[in-house]
């Protein structure tokens, strides 16, 4: 029996099962050309990301992380590291003091990052839904496929291959239709999972970066300044003890 033969004599329910995973393969296939566009241009951005980022935290100026953040607007680390940046350099110019700041910046930082993984994470759950119910769909077409062939055998009185045939075919290739379905959209959830979780440590990383270069850097510096002093009375008093030998 061909396909277009399978097709002709597939019923009204057979026939919409089938049509509802072929919608729902679709579906799938455009989410996961979407995402996995999304991620790539991503991650690209945030390479490029990284060398500004770095000159920063050695020293750089602030508003040119800001431009960096405004060019790289699909680099989910830029943005983060952005709205910290951002709110760092508000308090600093409103005359408020940065290093008190901290509890601000770190709940820009914190809210970014949750507004990335929203983003990120959109569409996930429809291909997670896809990836469980489609089996189930096909199933259901393997059920009214042997229903179908059960009533062709009602309808004629015989249980010969040639009345069941059609029904069996139908239930086999809705089966293997939902399985088909199934498959890919399992596998990209994971993949996608998977890069998210990589995503979500890098956001975490590079605002620890930050916040410790903002934050920790003065307290360094102090911490120098009072060695120093420490130091020189100490310098002052070895001086006669070698003067006098």
């Amino acid at each position: 029996m061909s396909l277009t033969e399978l097709l002709r004599h597939v019923g009204i329910f057979g026939g919409a099962v089938m049509v509802c995973l072929v919608l729902l393969s679709v579906f799938s296939v455009g989410m996961i050309i979407d995402k996995h566009r999304r991620f790539n241009l991503a991650s690209r951005q945030s390479e490029k990301f990284k060398p500004e980022f770095k000159k920063f935290l050695h020293g750089g100026d602030a508003q040119d992380l800001i431009e960096a953040g405004r060019q790289h607007e699909n680099s989910y680390v830029a943005q983060v590291v952005s709205a910290g940046i951002i709110e760092y350099d508000g308090v600093r110019q409103s005359g408020g003091d940065p290093v008190a700041s901290l509890e601000l910046v770190t709940s820009a930082l914190r809210d970014s990052i949750s507004e990335m993984l929203i983003q990120l994470k959109r569409g996930l759950g429809f291909l997670a839904t896809i990836g469980s119910t489609a089996p189930f769909i096909g199933l259901l077409g393997t059920v009214i496929g042997i229903i179908n062939a059960f009533r062709s055998i009602a309808a004629t009185g015989s249980g010969g291959m040639s009345v069941v045939s059609g029904g069996i075919a139908e239930a086999l290739v809705s089966t293997a239709l939902g399985i088909f379905v199934a498959i890919p959209a399992v596998v990209a959830f994971n993949h996608f999972t998977g890069k998210i979780e990589t995503f979500h440590v890098q956001m975490n990383r590079a605002s620890s970066q930050l916040v410790n270069c903002l934050f920790k850097t003065p307290e360094l510096k102090e911490l120098d300044v009072e060695a120093d002093e420490v130091k020189a009375p100490r310098v002052k008093k070895e001086g006669p003890v070698y003067a006098a030998r």
